[in-house]
């Protein structure tokens, strides 16, 4: 449910004063009308793809969500700003990389993707902006120059609460569940580009790592994201599992994995004590659940009813 507050400090047309709206963090979520005009603009502005800082911005509002759930319309702005002229130097970064054409979805060709190619896209481009060390990659290319349209890299399950999880409830033996950890695709994908990368993907880990039998990943949805391409390629949803707050170091997103990588752990008490020129912080309101989707890679992939999925928890 989407919640607007208001103050009196706007000058409205004739001069007259009135309410400014602060919408909701889940009215951002969901792009309603104010959040998806000012997103446009920056867009527009920085020309940068609207969908990519879209994300970027969402990851980041959290740290600024009071606890009512809203963010000023100003700080919007600000973040939009800030993640656009970002993302625009983080294009012309890896501009040899990034496809100009369009084309039908029958024209791309789906290849095993190298990591000089897949690291850099995945380490400028992804919302997280890192790849993940030790994954295998694949892509949907353009047919002549070989750019990688939409891509994605598979690495084993490090997720042990849901290794277990699938052990118990699916009989899925610990060490047989590898991860989809990271998906991008351009804006120049033809429609659907997401879940038929997944259906291709499906069948090369059947040939290619024989020993897998499942596929697994998660969806966060306080970045906007619904899993809609992975219901499109038959995944299904098996459990989901309780949000944690969104760490941040120096006003950007970072990840336990690369704190611990950056600064030898992810404590934000400790590493503000031995950090003192960095600035650490986490997200101030309750965020979503994520939801895991998962896939056999062989024979049909069974429903959960909507009632009986399992929360598990951190």
């Amino acid at each position: 449910m989407s919640t607007i507050a208001s103050r009196p400090e706007t000058l409205l047309p004739g001069g007259r004063v009135g309410p400014v709206s602060r919408p909701s963090l889940e009215d951002c979520r969901r792009n309603s009308p104010e959040f998806a005009d000012l997103l446009a603009d920056a867009a527009r502005e920085y020309k940068v793809p609207s969908r990519a800082l879209s994300v970027r911005t969402l990851l980041h509002l959290p740290r600024l969500t009071r606890s009512d759930g809203t963010v000023s319309r100003r700080s919007v702005e600000t973040e939009l700003h800030r993640h656009a002229v970002r993302l625009r130097e983080d294009q012309r970064s890896v501009g040899e990389l990034i496809p100009r054409n369009r084309f039908d979805l029958s024209d791309l060709r789906f290849v095993r993707l190298r990591n000089s190619v897949a690291d850099p896209i995945f380490g400028r481009l992804h919302y997280l902006r890192n790849a993940r060390a030790g994954s295998v990659n694949f892509a949907l290319v353009e047919p002549l120059s070989r750019r990688p349209v939409t891509l994605c890299s598979v690495s084993p399950l490090e997720w042990m609460r849901v290794a277990r999880q699938l052990q118990t409830q699916f009989d899925v033996p610990l060490g047989s569940a590898w991860d989809v950890s990271r998906v991008y695709s351009f804006d120049v994908a033809p429609a659907n580009a997401i879940s038929y990368l997944l259906g291709k993907l499906r069948s090369a880990i059947r040939q290619e790592l024989p020993s897998v039998q499942v596929l697994t990943t998660a969806v966060d949805p306080n970045l906007g994201f619904t899993g809609s391409s992975y219901r499109s390629a038959n995944w299904q949803q098996w459990m989901s599992i309780t949000a944690r707050p969104y760490l941040y170091v120096d006003g950007l997103y970072a990840s336990p994995r690369q704190l611990r990588n950056r600064f030898g752990g992810a404590n934000l008490a400790q590493l503000s004590a031995d950090n003192r020129a960095h600035r650490f912080e986490q997200s101030r309101f309750r965020l979503l659940d994520s939801v895991i989707f998962c896939s056999r890679v062989r024979g049909e992939t069974e429903q959960v009813a909507a009632g009986e999925y399992r929360l598990l928890r951190r």
